[in-house]
């Protein structure tokens, strides 16, 4: 059985809170079209949707054990709205009942990682898929005081280089950050995103 210490008990209600943050964003979001654009390159908000759920299968699958890279395949979803809120619930629980110390995380090299690591994956993603979401329909996230120093750490951690560069990777090239940004922000540059971003229509 995993032995799970203070750090990882404060990271998981932290996980849960970007998760929840993400639901709420997805929720506030579901009378808008599905065709509205993003910022993540040429992705809608279907498609956007549809890569939150998969993700969180995939986490929520490698938490329980499992290895099986064809969980991770995106399906569009009948009810993305619902489907994600529904994974986001998943993911949430397989945490917090995982006991393996090693995740299997296949579209991320080398695929095998400590669970905290997996964990801190999973809330970044949560965090600026997020923002995303809300972006996309005009709106702002309000990040949580208590879990914003560990996303920003989260962000500040995640590699630059060439990787960022490629087409499809999940972060850009990071953008400047002054010593004057404000949290939200820095994150949101750190992982190459531009926080003025707006959809041209909503």
């Amino acid at each position: 059985m995993r032995t799970i210490s203070k750090e990882d008990r404060l990271l998981l209600v932290r996980h849960e809170r970007a998760v929840r943050l993400s639901i709420d964003a997805v929720e506030a979001a579901s009378d808008a079209a599905l065709s509205n654009e993003t910022p993540c390159a040429g992705w809608d908000l279907r498609a956007l949707l549809d890569h939150m759920g998969t993700q969180n299968r995939g986490f929520a699958a490698a938490a329980r054990g499992a290895n099986d890279p064809a969980v991770w395949a995106v399906r569009p979803a009948t009810d993305p709205i619902g489907d994600y809120v529904r994974s986001a619930h998943d993911v949430v629980a397989a945490f917090a009942a995982c006991q393996a110390r090693t995740l299997f995380l296949p579209e991320i090299p080398p695929g095998e990682f400590p669970v905290a690591t997996a964990l801190g994956f999973h809330l970044i993603d949560s965090v600026v898929h997020a923002w995303d979401v809300a972006r996309s329909v005009g709106r702002a996230i309000d990040l949580d005081p208590d879990l914003a120093p560990t996303a920003l750490r989260i962000a500040e951690a995640v590699p630059t280089g060439t990787a960022r560069h490629r087409p499809g990777a999940a972060f850009g090239p990071a953008l400047e950050v002054t010593d004057t940004t404000a949290t939200l922000d820095r994150i949101l540059r750190v992982l190459g995103r531009a926080p003025e971003w707006l959809p041209s229509r909503v």
